[in-house]
Formats: C-alpha cells, structure tokens, sequence
C-alpha cells in the first residue's frame, strides 16, 4: 500500500514538472522567461522547453494590433472654447520586453499621454480649425505618441477623433449661420437664374428682331427685283411693238382716272410731247373740215 502512495506522488509529480517544463505559445503571441527573477529570454509561438522551478513564464503578451477607446476629454482651444473631443488609438505591442518592464501600465501610460497631447495640440487652434483639420490633428497625435510610445515597445499606428462636440450655445450659433449661408446661396442662385433668363430673353428678342428684318430685306429685295423684271418686260414689249405718240397719249388718258384717285395729287404735270401726241389724236377724231369737203 506505501508502494502506491509512493508511486501515485512520483507520478502526479513527473506531470507537474512536465507541465511546467513544456510551455506551448499560440500564434500572434509572445512569453517573458525570468530565472530567478530575471530577465532570460522571451518565447516565440510554438513548442518551449523551460526549467522548472528555475524559469518563471510571464502572462503572455497579444502582439496584434489593438484599439482603445478614449472617454471624451474637454479641451481648451485658442479662442478659450471648451470643445469635448473623443478619441481612437491603434496600437501594437513590437516589443515584448520593453512592454514588460519599460512600463507599469502601457494603457493608462496612452491615455494620459493622449489627454496631455490633446491638450497641446488643440490649444494652438482656433475651434474652426479644430473642426476643419482633424487629418493633421490625427498626424501630430500619432507622431508624438510613437515617439514617446517607442521606448515602451508599444507602436501607435492610427489616431482617429471620433467626434469633436462644440459647446451647445456654439452649436446654435454655427447652425444659424449655416442656415443664413445656405438662404444667402439660394438667394445668389435664384438672382443668378432669373439674370441668365433675361439675358436669354433678351438675346433671343434680338435674333427675332434680326430675322424678321433680314426677311423683310430679302422681301423688299425679291419685291424690287420682280418689279424691276416687269418694268423691263413691259420696256422691252414696248419698244418691240414701236408705239408712236398718239397710243401713248391714249394710255395716258387711261391711267388719269387713278392718278386722280389720290387725295394728294393736286398738281399734274403734262409733258409737251404729249399735248401734241394728244393733238394729233383729236385730229384724227374730229370730222374733216368743210374746206377739205369742198375740195373732194
């Protein structure tokens, strides 16, 4: 019976001592060996052998990037403006070491040093810059945050502000006047449009005006020249047929009637040559004489 107490604590025994010999790290994570409390080496994913007894395993460290979400801190800018800003760190542990024994609490050790660069940096800024520039806002902060970040083994990717919340009578103000900016665009735009209508209007007025007078110039155009044909057909048909004096005096006879027709025709004037082409024409319709009688 004492033999297999005996054997039972050298097992239980043999398991304990491989427990704490053979340590397996997962992936994306990293061990801290202290011999007899110092530091010795830091274990890498996989398979480990360590003395028991002697080596000690610190809590393994996540060597993924992580984030932190900052509660909402008030800043004081340039022109003496509480602003609440929150806030968004990415960061990643490179060495496990320095993250082990550079710093107590690297979390709180960001957190602080987030607020106090927030602060820093805001209070050179006017709440409209503060509001318009978060990319370089996001810069500063990453930069001075991995420098002092670096000795820790901790590497600051991103800084991202979530929101950057003005003061309530602020916000009231810079609402109304974003309203007055937007009814003062409309008001432009609308100004700008019935401007562009008149023009149009008035551009096509003057194409019309422009059209209807060429139109009435090719009319007049066309009118004279139809005028001018007739003028010379009748010319021509004239002095083919070689009126003599007396058939122009009685187309003259003809047309007095309308030349009379006018309320201001007072006034006509009888060419000579056609008082004796009407002369002539009174002769030819008289009756002969007694004289030319007699002598027949």
């Amino acid at each position: 019976m004492a033999a297999l107490i005996v054997l039972a604590v050298l097992v239980v025994l043999v398991l304990v001592v491989l427990a704490r010999t053979v340590r397996v790290i997962p992936q994306a994570r990293a061990g801290v060996v202290e011999r007899l409390g110092r530091y010795s080496r830091t274990l890498t994913p996989g398979l480990a052998l360590v003395i028991p007894f002697v080596d000690r395993v610190r809590p393994l460290l996540d060597l993924r990037e992580q984030v932190i979400s900052f509660d909402p801190q008030p800043v004081i800018t340039q022109d003496n403006l509480v602003v609440s800003i929150d806030s968004v760190i990415y960061y990643q542990v490179t060495d496990p070491k320095s993250a082990t024994y550079e710093i107590a609490a690297p979390v709180d050790a960001i957190d602080m040093l987030t607020v106090t660069t927030l602060r820093n940096v805001i209070g050179g800024m006017t709440l409209e810059q503060t509001l318009t520039s978060r990319d370089s806002i996001n810069d500063q902060l990453r930069g001075i945050l991995d420098d002092a970040t670096g000795k820790w083994g901790i590497r600051v990717h991103r800084v991202e502000l979530k929101a950057v919340d003005p003061p309530p009578s602020i916000k009231d103000t810079m609402e109304k006047q974003m309203r007055a900016d937007r009814e003062k665009r409309a008001a432009i735009l609308q100004a700008e449009g019935i401007k562009q209508a008149a023009i149009l209007t008035a551009e096509g007025e003057k194409q019309s005006a422009i059209l209807k007078a060429e139109g009435q110039k090719q009319a007049a155009i066309l009118a004279a020249e139809g005028q001018s044909q007739a003028i010379g057909t009748v010319f021509k048909a004239i002095h083919d047929g070689r009126p003599d004096p007396q058939l122009l005096a009685y187309q003259y006879l003809q047309v007095l009637p309308q030349i009379a027709q006018g309320d201001a025709n007072k006034i006509w004037v009888i060419p000579s040559e056609l008082t004796k082409a009407l002369g002539g024409i009174s002769d030819r319709l008289l009756p002969p004489s007694s004289e030319n009688s007699d002598t027949t």
